[in-house]
């Protein structure tokens, strides 16, 4: 498990905030501020293993950070991607036991803001606004766990790989994905020639550039039209289940800056 050891100057950007945050009253927002550490979450960072009790949980800003199953061979499969729009750590709220059922790696990194797992416990027992914010994020995550499956199983690698850019997309504040064909392989759980296959087919349509190491989307539009359904069936419901805050600005007053978690 790969830790951030100590901190690393990060400059001030208030603009950027996580949606979840964002949504919360400013009374809650208030309670939660003087435990929200913001935090380089660096790509390969791996935030928990699964079975792992988790001490904090984090709400991303700028990065993503990828649920992979990992298989007793080796193998893996990613199975759901977090990013500005949510949380990394439901399952301290919603699992007795504490233990998570995945790995969660960051991909594309950034920056986060860390929160103690007790502190969410304990506003989440007070039921209310913030209850039910996780409780919808979190029905939003199961639809799109389901359709990854759903999509691994019924669509070619071609469209796999337009639904995992258009989610990252999503989740990014550019067009830009550092991120190299046999991760790409490793998170679809299948074999890098295939993603090489797929990635020749829409650079040749002009729809991304890809250079070793990163891939830069050229033809959003394009892509869209590509993508099976399933890229519209999780856009959707997050749309539904997380509406932008009414009468509540994104530019909350930032967290103090901490070093990742020790």
């Amino acid at each position: 498990m790969q830790i951030v050891k100590r901190d690393v100057p990060i400059p001030r950007q208030s603009s950027e905030q996580n949606r979840l945050l964002a949504a919360l009253s400013p009374e809650i927002y208030e309670r939660l501020l003087p435990h929200l550490k913001l935090v380089p979450l660096p790509v390969g960072v791996v935030l928990h293993e699964p079975g792992d009790v988790q001490e904090f949980v984090y709400f991303p800003i700028d990065c993503v950070v990828s649920f992979i199953y990992v298989m007793e061979d080796g193998s893996t499969t990613e199975i759901a991607v977090v990013g500005r729009e949510g949380l990394v750590g439901t399952s301290v709220v919603f699992m007795t036991g504490g233990g998570a059922p995945s790995r969660a790696m960051v991909s594309s990194g950034g920056k986060g803001y860390r929160l103690s797992a007790k502190v969410l416990e304990d506003e989440f027992e007070r039921g209310g606004e913030l209850q039910d914010l996780l409780l919808r994020f979190t029905q939003a995550r199961i639809t799109q766990t389901a359709q990854t499956v759903v999509c691994n199983r019924h669509h070619t690698v071609e469209q796999q790989l337009c639904r995992w850019l258009l989610l990252n997309l999503d989740r990014l504040p550019s067009r830009k994905l550092a991120m190299s064909q046999e991760m790409i392989a490793n998170m679809l759980g299948v074999r890098r020639e295939s993603v090489t296959e797929a990635a020749g087919h829409l650079q040749a349509a002009g729809i991304i550039q890809y250079s070793r190491g990163s891939i830069t989307v050229l033809e959003r539009l394009q892509l869209e039209k590509k993508v099976c359904e399933c890229y519209a069936v999780v856009k959707k419901e997050y749309d539904r289940l997380l509406p932008e805050a009414p009468g509540r600005s994104a530019r909350l007053r930032p967290a103090r800056w901490y070093p990742a978690a020790a």
